[in-house]
């Protein structure tokens, strides 16, 4: 009895060093019952020309010009031939580890609708890479450990944009690639959160994530960190909110100063605290700073928190506790 189908989309542009591997690795995959719609979104170099060889070779593989501009075009334009069971995405510049799509199509089968695959992932580059994406790999990995992916929604993005499989009915009841919205993964992420999907765990590293200097994520602006923090305000106050409870938001370095900015723009009332006794008292965009202590006459208030270092997140999370409160019930962390 043959496997249900497996659809991959993967959007391109001007990755022709890195298409053979990729290709390759789907090609090589124990799982074999899938079909490749990859989308040219306007190359000027040989790509379009190197996977018009693999097409040709291989039935599995379908080339396919965007009918727009941009990632999220791309994607429409694919998904429009996807036949497939279940959905995934990969990036034209990255490798999947041989067993990458067996082991996310076994795990729903097993787990059924209503279900997110996922995988950890390994970062590799030829020049090394950084702490920053070091300490991203790591907290990924270990969210995915668990399954625990939605707990930490708020922070980062919880869910690699090319390691997740999910059937294609729960796809389209997220609204699947239809959404507009930059970066299109996160914006992805809080839909799966929206619908209610949850994450399977894997210790299993299905992924790698490959890291250049002009990778999409590093150079194009829609995905600087702005952008990031507008989509989280915004899916906040679509999903977490409680009208009757007291908005607080904590800090006042940048992100909390963007932050304040867009509740203000969606005239989302709150008040302002932070532990900077040089800012305490002052006057930001119309709101008084308060001090901490603030909190302690509060008795029905959700908190969002923009305060970046990790010995105080834990303090935070600390006080929390004694006062007998839950993330993402009574605190949110935006970094």
């Amino acid at each position: 009895m043959q496997s249900a189908l497996i659809s991959i989309l993967i959007p391109f542009k001007n990755t022709e060093r890195f298409l053979d591997e990729c290709l390759q690795s789907i090609q090589k995959q124990t799982f074999s019952n899938w079909e490749l719609l990859i989308v040219d979104d306007g190359s000027t170099d040989t790509s379009a020309k190197i996977v018009k060889h693999y097409a040709d070779n291989d039935s599995r593989i379908q080339l396919i010009s965007n009918h727009g501009n941009g990632i999220i075009e791309a994607l429409k334009t694919g998904y429009k031939h996807a036949k497939g069971t279940f959905i995934t995405r990969m990036d034209s510049d990255d490798i999947m580890s041989t067993n990458k799509l067996e082991q996310m199509q076994q795990s729903l089968q097993v787990h059924g609708v209503g279900h997110l695959a996922l995988g950890q992932v390994k970062y590799f580059s030829k020049s090394g890479i950084g702490d920053g994406y070091k300490r991203y790999e790591a907290w990924l990995n270990t969210l995915t450990s668990k399954g625990s992916n939605f707990e930490e929604i708020y922070k980062e993005c919880v869910i690699p944009s090319p390691c997740w499989m999910v059937y294609k009915t729960d796809f389209d009841r997220c609204d699947g690639f239809n959404s507009d919205i930059y970066p299109e993964d996160y914006d992805l992420a809080f839909r799966f959160y929206k619908q209610g999907l949850k994450c399977i765990s894997s210790n299993e590293v299905l992924h790698h994530w490959r890291d250049y200097a002009v990778r999409t994520s590093r150079v194009d602006a829609h995905y600087a960190e702005n952008s990031f923090l507008e989509l989280k305000v915004n899916f906040f106050i679509e999903c977490s909110k409680v009208s009757e409870k007291k908005l607080i938001l904590w800090g006042a370095g940048a992100k909390g100063k963007k932050v304040a900015q867009l509740l203000i723009e969606r005239e989302i009332a709150f008040e302002w605290v932070c532990d900077n006794p040089k800012k305490i008292g002052k006057d930001i965009y119309g709101q008084v700073l308060k001090s901490i202590e603030h909190l302690t006459i509060l008795h029905n208030f959700q908190s969002i928190i923009t305060v970046a270092n990790h010995e105080a997140q834990v303090e935070i999370e600390q006080y929390f506790k004694t006062r007998e409160m839950t993330a993402m019930n009574d605190y949110f962390f935006f970094c």
